[in-house]
């Protein structure tokens, strides 16, 4: 495997700098998506049929053994500031992670499955992979994330997103105020509920509120008002309380009022991650021969829809290590990182660790009975 990394590394590296260079946002990922595709096909990967439904996705599988290795591939960017969440590296480790599995898949008797799962940053991809069955026969799935320093072992927030619309009546806001219905009220109302309610809320959750339309004239009642709601909590049982008590807090907005409300969910629930015990150690393990010793911290890190994938198979989900300049995810300043010499390393080292714990997991019988018997 660390030779099929060296033979691959020009074309590993490439995608990384490509995707880098090229920001897409979420759902709109067709380049990368194409660019992995095609670096795919060259390593003689072929693409399942049907292909998901779910644009700037695809399926491709290397291998014919019964234990089915799912390598997942988030490419997306963020709004205005690119790769700030460092997802070119993520992308480009769990390609390197497939080539190096698919140089040893017979003698392993593993299937190389690769999912390109676009969305992370929004609607959660992997979740519509997951309904439209794309992971029903796969026994574990891994991934790297970028991040400032390596860990493993650690969870994730559950997360809801909903977007919100009060409809009232407009007036003029001097002449007949009387006659119009405020929208805006509707939103303070709201948003000050809302505020309230926060010390009520389980430990450790999280409501995140902006207004996204708020008038169009200073002189005329807003009949219309929009706004962007996201909780997180440490599980998703957790998250439906918050997401009850939210729900009231909005209502009150209409009621006091008197504006209609709709109440949108905006992609998929975000379940807590759940990272497999064994498939941490031995990536964890492999990394040390590459000179990265990896902490254990099982502290909650943002939310990501690899934690649904977890929930349904044995999955792994490290964050991969590289100089960031002190710089916090969601950064111009990450995203000026994303293509150093440092992350570079870091898109071989994790290609080679996943790869490795997906080796001893294969290569242990019991293991692998664990693993292929679900």
């Amino acid at each position: 495997m660390s030779a099929a990394l060296e033979r691959w590394e020009p074309d590993i590296l490439g995608l990384s700098h490509a995707i880098h260079a090229d920001p897409e946002l979420s759902g709109q990922e067709f380049r990368a998506a194409k660019r992995v595709s095609r670096l795919l096909r060259t390593a003689g990967f072929s693409f399942d049929e049907p292909q998901p439904r779910l644009p700037a996705s695809f399926s491709a599988r290397f291998g014919t053994g019964e234990l089915v290795v799912a390598l997942c591939v988030e490419y997306d960017a963020l709004p205005d500031i690119g790769h700030a969440c460092g997802h070119n590296v993520n992308a480009a480790s769990a390609v390197g992670a497939a080539l190096a599995l698919a140089s040893v898949a017979d003698d392993l008797g593993i299937t190389v499955k690769v999912l390109g799962t676009p969305a992370e940053e929004s609607r959660g991809g992997k979740v519509d992979l997951m309904d439209d069955g794309f992971f029903r026969d796969v026994c574990f799935a891994m991934m790297a994330h970028a991040a400032a320093e390596d860990v493993i072992g650690g969870t994730s927030l559950a997360m809801g997103m909903w977007d919100v619309l009060y409809e009232g009546r407009p007036a003029h806001a001097a002449a007949a105020p009387f006659e119009g219905i405020n929208a805006l009220d509707a939103l303070v109302v709201a948003q000050t509920a809302v505020a309230l309610a926060r010390q009520q809320l389980p430990t450790g959750s999280i409501v995140s509120l902006i207004v996204t339309e708020g008038g169009s004239a200073v002189n005329v009642i807003p009949e219309r008002t929009r706004a962007s709601v996201e909780m997180r909590s440490p599980s998703l049982k957790d998250l439906r309380v918050i997401e009850e008590r939210v729900r009231r807090c909005l209502d009150a907005g209409a009621l006091a009022s008197g504006c209609t409300l709709k109440v949108t969910p905006t992609g998929n629930a975000y379940a807590e991650l759940k990272q497999d015990q064994y498939l941490s150690e031995a990536y964890r393990d492999a990394m040390l021969t590459r000179g990265r010793a990896v902490a254990f911290n099982n502290e909650p890190v943002a939310s990501t829809d690899m934690g649904n994938v977890s929930q349904m198979v044995p999955s792994i989900h490290p964050m991969l290590g590289y100089d960031v300049g002190g710089a916090a995810h969601h950064t111009a300043e990450f995203a000026a990182h994303g293509s150093s010499a440092s992350a570079d390393r870091a898109v071989l080292d994790g290609a080679f660790g996943l790869a490795m714990a997906a080796s001893a997991a294969a290569s242990d019988p019991c293991q692998r009975e664990r693993l292929v018997k679900g």
